[in-house]
């Protein structure tokens, strides 16, 4: 905050902050660039601790881990590893998703041991305080309140509405709803037969955000379960209203993200699907994978990561990773490894499909192609388990004594081949 402005309102003004410049330095790109996108609500930043992560219209794609509790399994300090992790391998946003124990305590315990910007769902910490029938709206706006005085970088609210949830029944979806978020606020709705909280307080909930310059993230409620829940009108409905949101949080000085796109995608439909959120509002669109697939069960890190990729050539601009434990437990340390740099990789190609081939790509293939082992790894994505792997000079065992890059290396390298028999 500058002068009690936010990024949006000070954008708007002309004036180019700090982190605008730092982000700029970051996306090589003009500062003038980052200060116009954040004004029209194209690109927005995070900020914490004098960390500034540019997510939007020529951002590089940018990865979030999913950390926290759940009911059934209570871990504070490995839940503090899992953000250690992500901090280690390169995630740029923390999501902490924490639904069991002292859920302040543990979210404070994050912020202590890492530097990275912090989003988390107010609703969750309402629902395991009060009781998914028992939460109040008061409760609801205090937690919001609250984690916004804490630090937290961005917040993400389902802004559902009534008519749209009346929309899944009798719907074919297979499988119905498949948002957390979502299904606690559509409960709430339903059990004391009101209007959304968080649309009917929405103004309330941008000045309070405006607070600290907090990122809203507009979530994704009516995302497919599985490749066969084909976009319907509910998904229509709810990213519309999405749209119509971003744009009363941007006039109001609101920096805002939309998730969009589903958790399962038919892969032949990832691209049109990220244009038509794009023709929808040009503001930063945050996918979960999505899956091409419903069967890579224990390998959906890997599958997510074929869908993010796609997303991100054809305009995603922020990526939620999925772990090989999706859909099955609560991810370990290694999991979280495993699923944060698969992600990587799939932004890592999804930028390569945006803005051309990056000079890492070149880097590597240049030490490749001398053999030079520690240069790879110095380009590599995540080097630690390829370091484990590779020899340390020479040719790899899969061809030893017959590697085509040294058989061939004097005939491509040397005009005078007379002695080639």
């Amino acid at each position: 905050m500058e002068n009690g402005k936010t990024q949006v309102e000070l954008a708007k003004n002309g004036i180019i902050t700090s982190q605008m410049k730092d982000a700029a330095a970051c996306e090589n790109l003009e500062p003038e660039v980052i200060r116009a996108r954040i004004a029209e609500g194209s690109l927005v930043i995070m900020i914490r601790r004098g960390v500034s992560v540019a997510i939007g219209k020529g951002a590089t794609t940018k990865v979030n881990v999913n950390i926290g509790t759940s009911s059934a399994k209570i871990d504070p300090e490995e839940e503090i590893e899992k953000a250690r992790a992500a901090e280690k391998y390169k995630a740029d946003t923390l999501t902490d998703l924490s639904m069991g124990g002292d859920i302040p305590s543990i979210r404070s315990s994050i912020y202590r041991h890492t530097t990275l910007p912090i989003t988390t769902v107010p609703i969750y910490q309402s629902v395991s305080q009060q009781g998914i029938y028992s939460m109040t709206e008061d409760h609801l706006l205090n937690n919001i309140d609250n984690q916004v005085d804490e630090g937290v970088s961005s917040v993400v609210l389902h802004c559902i509405e009534r008519d749209c949830i009346e929309k899944l029944k009798g719907n074919p979806r297979i499988m119905g709803m498949v948002s957390k978020g979502g299904s606690f606020t559509s409960i709430y709705m339903l059990s004391n037969e009101c209007g959304n909280p968080f649309i009917d307080n929405f103004d309330y909930i941008m000045e309070t955000l405006k607070k600290n310059d907090v990122v809203l993230s507009l979530g994704n409620t009516m995302r497919s379960g599985c490749i066969h829940d084909k976009p319907d009108s509910p998904q229509r409905q709810e990213m519309l209203t999405n749209m119509k949101l971003a744009r009363r949080a941007n006039d109001a000085g609101v920096q805002v993200i939309v998730e969009g796109m589903g958790g399962h995608i038919q892969a032949s439909e990832v691209p049109g699907y990220v244009q038509y959120h794009k023709d929808a509002g040009d503001f930063p669109l945050f996918v979960a994978g999505p899956l091409p697939t419903d069967v890579a069960v224990g390998y959906d890190h890997i599958a997510g990561a074929v869908g993010a990729s796609m997303a991100a050539g054809a305009g995603a601009d922020y990526l939620c990773y999925i772990t090989p434990s999706e859909h099955l437990r609560l991810p370990t340390v290694d999991d979280v490894r495993e699923g944060l740099v698969a992600f990587r990789i799939a932004a890592h190609i999804g930028d390569s499909i945006k803005f051309g081939a990056r000079q890492q790509d070149i880097e590597l293939a240049k030490s490749r192609a001398v053999m030079d082992w520690d240069g790879q790894m110095q380009h590599a994505i995540e080097p630690e388990k390829a370091s484990r792997m590779c020899p340390k000079r020479g040719p790899c065992t899969m061809c030893g004594d017959f590697c085509a890059l040294e058989i061939m290396h004097d005939f491509l390298n040397n005009d005078n081949c007379d002695n080639i028999n």
